[in-house]
């Protein structure tokens, strides 16, 4: 079967939103070590949350893949995914070996998000040059969907030539985050799903989801879900809740790619110092206030027509008991 043909099966959009309000509402685990992270995920589980993410550095450096695959032997059913693994440090032949070494111990419950990365951290830490991330993270993915889900590759490309088979095959839904209008165009045209981390909501609906679309229509295909990050805390304490929030978007800011998504989403002078629409832009992004208040905002998102949201708890006062108030939340949905 032709890739494309693939790729035309994966569930639209539509579809997802028919799902369970429980099954589209992840946590993003954040946690000092693997064995930490394990015992996150399976409080998640057992609180009854559907998906637990990690990003790179989510368990104190810890490979996440490799946290995953121990954190699979330890749960039953929760799905596990990454937002994100950095492409440039490993080749996609050794990212699908990976994949299925999870997918063994966990079947369909491993969402494989991949990306670029941070570029000044892979120069400075990796010392390896990005050229073209888009361009190379779309051959990456044409590489790694060829043997993980065909269990064969023969590309000649511009970044990777590469000839293999692999004796079975694992259908992991690939995805790719997103924060400018070219990357969910892409993400429309080649993956299972963007991951938006941290955009507002009305740039994701008003933008990047029509960038989504048309680039789902270039491939003839169904519009891939948008997973969105969105921070998240339990406090009623607006002064709080705000600061906390502003130096999380100072601190996203500083890179080329948030400056340049805040920017396009309006938000220019926010990222430049103008204190009032800084805290407007928190205001924006935040989910807070009590847990009822939290859950009538979350119900609100997913009927506004974004597919997933993704959690990323910031702790205000108690860490822990905030963290149980979220799982709990996501898990009586």
């Amino acid at each position: 079967m032709q890739q494309k043909d693939k790729l035309s099966q994966q569930l639209p959009s539509n579809m997802l939103r028919a799902r369970s309000l429980r099954d589209r509402v992840g946590v993003y685990i954040q946690a000092r070590d693997t064995v930490d992270a394990i015992a996150r995920i399976r409080e998640a589980e057992q609180a009854g949350v559907q998906q637990a993410w990690m990003a790179m550095g989510g368990a104190g450096f810890a490979d996440i893949l490799t946290v995953l695959a121990a954190a699979a032997t330890q749960t039953e059913r929760i799905k596990l995914g990454t937002a994100i693994v950095p492409d440039y440090p490993r080749h996609p032949l050794v990212m699908a070996q990976q994949a299925l070494a999870v997918h063994d111990l966990a079947p369909e419950r491993l969402r494989l998000g991949i990306g670029s990365g941070n570029r000044s951290f892979l120069e400075s830490r990796y010392g390896l040059l990005q050229i073209a991330p888009l361009r190379y993270l779309k051959e990456y993915l044409e590489v790694l969907r060829g043997v993980l889900w065909q269990g064969r590759i023969d590309h000649q490309g511009e970044f990777f030539q590469v000839v293999d088979t692999l004796p079975r095959t694992a259908q992991v839904p690939l995805l790719i985050p997103a924060l400018g209008l070219k990357a969910f165009r892409l993400a429309g045209e080649i993956a299972d799903g963007a991951l938006a981390s941290l955009c507002p909501v009305p740039y994701l609906l008003n933008q990047a989801l029509p960038a989504l679309q048309v680039g789902a229509e270039i491939r003839s295909r169904p519009a891939p879900p948008i997973v969105a990050c969105l921070p998240v805390a339990f406090s009623t304490d607006e002064a709080a809740v705000l600061l906390a929030v502003r130096q999380l978007i100072q601190q996203l800011a500083q890179t080329n790619t948030y400056a340049r998504m805040f920017a396009q989403a309006g938000w220019a002078s926010a990222v430049n110092g103008n204190e009032a629409e800084l805290n407007a832009l928190a205001r924006t992004l935040v989910i807070s206030g009590n847990e009822a208040t939290v859950r009538d905002r979350v119900q609100e998102l997913l009927a506004s027509g974004l597919d997933e949201l993704l959690l990323l708890a910031i702790p205000i006062a108690d860490e822990a008991m905030e963290r149980r108030q979220m799982l709990h939340l996501i898990g009586s949905l």
